[in-house]
């Protein structure tokens, strides 16, 4: 249920397609037939952000399809040493499971049934259109932004709002949870221009600027 990709810039365009088949539609087609996904299913990938020789960017619609972009810098001191010290181990890492499939669709389910407010719903389309070059107010994005996130944002967001207060223990979604949430959720979803190149303007920086205009709730 748990599909991980490494590096999946460097995955064919056609291997690209399928896989957006199978996180759009929840199944895929070989030789004209169709075989249905177990459910849940997921996919967690890696991109290289180096090394672009021998890569194929992904299109606009597979990267709206994953709900999170997390950037992983380097590791701590103490978690570095970790990984040293197991690849000198001659112990075999084995993983353990933590959940079943059945108790990860119950956790789904009751991230859905927690109660999102009108206020906090607001705050989610709000954010979210102004980081729309046609409809903002934000001059930075104006000036910056060529695309920004569509409908789908707007979807993940709220969801990810939800699933962040449940582990964080909330009754219900607070304003620390959306603004935890905008650059992993936004990043993305959203594309520059050459002026922001020329101007050395990262997205991150775009939304640095969107969470000071969020609607607190």
């Amino acid at each position: 249920q748990f599909l991980m990709v490494d590096e999946i810039n460097r995955a064919s365009p056609r291997t690209q397609s399928a896989l957006l088949q199978a996180m759009e539609e929840q199944h895929v087609t070989v030789t004209g037939r169709e075989h249905a996904l177990p459910t849940p299913f997921h996919v967690l990938a890696t991109q290289n952000p180096l090394e672009l020789e021998g890569t194929y960017p992904l299109p606009e619609a597979q990267l709206d399809r994953f709900l999170l972009q997390i950037e992983i810098d380097y590791p701590d001191l103490a978690a570095e040493k970790k990984i040293v010290e197991s690849t000198l181990s001659e112990e075999e890492s084995i993983p353990k499971s933590v959940m079943y499939a059945n108790d990860l669709r119950d956790l789904q389910k009751t991230v859905r049934r927690m109660p999102l407010n009108q206020n906090a719903i607001d705050s989610v389309l709000s954010l979210v259109r102004s980081g729309r070059p046609e409809s903002s107010e934000i001059e930075e994005v104006c000036h910056y932004v060529h695309w920004g996130p569509g409908p789908r944002a707007s979807r993940a967001l709220a969801l990810a709002l939800r699933a962040r207060a449940l582990l964080q223990g909330h009754s219900e979604p607070t304003l620390e949870d959306l603004n935890a949430l905008v650059q992993p959720v936004l990043r993305h979803r959203m594309a520059l221009n050459y002026a922001a190149r020329a101007d050395g303007i990262g997205v991150d920086e775009i939304l640095k600027i969107l969470t000071k205009n969020i609607k607190p709730f």
